[in-house]
This record gives structure tokens, sequence and C-alpha cells, in this order.
């Protein structure tokens, strides 16, 4: 049994930005669980399903994001211990620490949406949030000229679920330009009754999906795929969207098994890591805690919420014996591409109140700064200084 006085599970934004900060802030023994050997900058997918970027734009080795002074155990988490607290992996090595953190992300739950796998491998549906998929979606989406197109957002908790509107709007543009949009017969299923929920956003959205003629089916998920065929369901009964030409189907997310396993979820049950919202410390195992998708923290899960959640995490984990805590506001980001270089940022608190990082300036209305900043500039300062526990 090998043992590290900080261990945290997961090497992606959450996890290494937040390893990073701590060695960083002078945390001595800190070791990252990760089995890939590939990093992504993950909310770039969306961009590569969009024709806007290419898979290498978002690949590093893992070994060069890796922190400086952190130990990397290339390895998977299959079972947890909270009580020592200590954690079993994949190839048998038991880790013991005296702080455990979890940020896994959440990975896709593929029982919840039957078919939708046959659909991706029969090509005639993809998915920009999945590696594998993301680059077979712009070249399937780009080359439609007629026919019934679905996509669907998925339901929380998922990475960043507003995202998903990115396809559709790329797509809705594109198809507008070329002259073939009032060919196609697009539809969107949303899980709620309005895009985001957020009222400060809403109207543009909405706006923009009427311009384009989608047709929104709300409160709606996509519970079963068929042959060129989606059930989508909602509270008045079940309706099926056949004969199709295309669909971007993101699947429903959860939480690896071995949180719930190891009774460690919000609820009991199989949900995300149940921490206190606003130190994010587990609120029944004092020494886990947990950050990024797979936390439990009130919010809609986003990259850009981490900025926030790394900084009061680190600071914490540091001042836990005094117990002198740090509260995170529930600060989220959801970036929607609305048209071709055009890009709505929604910034609010846990309490769906508007958080702007730039006072000044009224990011939710769709501009095209706003897209470039997260097209180009966002990327170069995640390898450089998120990563790097500098922000």
């Amino acid at each position: 049994m090998s043992h590290h006085d900080v261990v945290v599970i997961g090497g992606g934004n959450a996890g290494l930005s937040l390893a990073a900060k701590l060695v960083r802030d002078g945390a001595q023994d800190v070791a990252v669980v990760e089995s890939e050997t590939v990093h992504r900058y993950r909310p770039m997918l969306n961009y590569v399903g969009s024709g806007e970027a290419r898979m290498r734009d978002l690949e590093r080795p893992a070994a060069t994001v890796m922190p400086g002074g952190a130990t990397w155990i290339q390895d998977r988490v299959v079972s947890c211990d909270p009580d020592g607290p200590s954690v079993t992996t994949q190839r048998g090595q038991t880790i013991g620490c005296r702080t455990l953190v979890i940020a896994t992300g959440l990975e896709e739950d593929w029982a919840a949406t039957p078919g939708l796998r046959e659909g991706y491998g029969a090509g005639w549906a993809g998915s920009s949030f999945l590696v594998e998929s993301a680059p077979r979606v712009w070249p399937a989406l780009r080359d439609l000229t007629s026919g019934r197109v679905v996509f669907s957002v998925p339901p929380e908790p998922a990475p960043c679920a507003a995202t998903a509107l990115k396809p559709l709007f790329m797509a809705c543009d594109h198809w507008r330009r070329q002259g073939v949009l009032q060919d196609l017969d697009v539809h969107l299923a949303l899980p709620g009754p309005t895009p985001v929920g957020v009222p400060t956003a809403d109207p543009h959205l909405e706006e923009a999906l009427t311009a384009y003629g989608v047709h929104v089916v709300r409160d709606a998920r996509v519970t079963a795929v068929g042959a060129r065929a989606v059930t989508v369901t909602t509270r008045h009964g079940e309706a099926v969207l056949d004969d199709l030409a295309y669909a971007h189907l993101v699947p429903t997310y959860r939480a690896p098994d071995w949180i719930a396993q190891a009774g460690l979820a919000d609820g009991g049950g199989a949900g995300p890591v149940d921490v206190d919202h606003a130190t994010l410390r587990h609120r029944r195992h004092p020494a886990i805690w947990s950050l990024g998708d797979v936390a439990s923290l009130g919010i809609r899960p986003s990259g850009g919420a981490l900025r926030k959640q790394v900084g009061v995490l680190a600071a914490n984990i540091l001042a836990s014996r005094a117990e002198d805590f740090e509260h995170y506001d529930g600060y989220t980001v959801m970036p929607i591409t609305v048209a071709r270089h055009t890009l709505s940022l929604v910034e609010i608190d846990r309490e769906g109140r508007s958080a702007p990082s730039v006072p000044a300036l009224d990011l939710v209305k769709p501009r095209r700064l706003t897209w470039a900043v997260d097209r180009y500039a966002l990327p170069v300062t995640y390898f450089r200084r998120i990563l790097r526990g500098k922000v």
C-alpha cells in the first residue's frame, strides 16, 4: 500500500488545475490518479463538432500537462474506502492518503438511452461531446441539404449541457448561408421549458431558435433510439421522430459507479459526490473533497466554474486544520455559439443570478469578440495558466 498526503482522482481540468494549485501553494506530497495518456481541453470538442477546430487543437500528451512536483499514478480507481481514506485501482494498487479529492468528471450512462450507441455506430447519429464521435459530426451536418434533423440537450448532471446548443446553431447558420435551411426540418429536445433557464440569456437564444425555424420540444428527453428514429418523452407522453437524415444526440451522464458503492453520492444514491456547496468538503467524510462535474454543488457544471472552485478548494484543504474555510458562491458559465462567429456568454451564481466577470460589458448579448475569446484565447490560457494553477 502506498500513501500520499493528498490524492486527486482524475486528470482532467478539475484534477490537474487543483493539483497544480496545491503544489504552487506549498503542498508537499500530491498524487494524481489518471489512466489516460492524452489530455484534452474538452470545451473545444463542440468546436470540432461545428467545423471550427481539429482534434489536434485540443489534445496534449498527459505527461506534458501533469503538474511539476506531483506524482502521476497512471491507473484507474475502481473502489474507495471513505474511512481510510484509500482507493483501490484497476491494477490492484491500494493508495492511502490524508486528503482525498474526487475530480473524475462524469461518465456516459448508456443504459439510459437504449440504442444510442448503435445509432453512433451506424453513422446517422453522433455527438460533439464524445472524443470518438466529434470529428464525424460536422462532415455529416455540413453536407445535409434536406430532411429531418434532431438535436438534444442532455439533462443535468452533464458537462456544461447548454453547450449542446452550439452544433445546432452553427449548423443552422451554415445551412442558411448555403440556402438550404428551408429544406430541412430541424427539431430540438430541451430538458427544461427554456434553453438555459436564465432570464437574461433565454430571450437571445429563443430569438435565434425562432429565426432558424427550429421546432422545440420542451421538458423533453430522448429516451430511446431506433433505426433512424428517436423517441422523445415529455410529461405529456412519447413522440417518435423518424426518417431522420441525422441526429446530434448527447448521452445522459452519471457519476462513476464506485462513488455510489462507497456511499459518497448525494442522497445516498447514484448521483454526484455529496459535498457542502460552499466549502466543497464531503458532508459525512471530512477527509474527502470534490469539485468539477462530479461534485453535487447545486449548479450547472461547466469548465468555467472551476476557476473559483479550484481557488476555494485549494485554500480549504490547506486550511482544514483550522477550519477557517473560504466559500464558493456557485459561479458557473455557459458559452453558447448562436451563429458562425458569434457567442453568448452566460455567467450566473448558484441562485441563477447574473454574475458577470466583466460588469461593464453585457457578455450575454451575442458578440464576435466573445466568440474569439472562447475559441482562441481561452484554450491558450487553459494550457499555459489554468492547468499550471496560475488562475
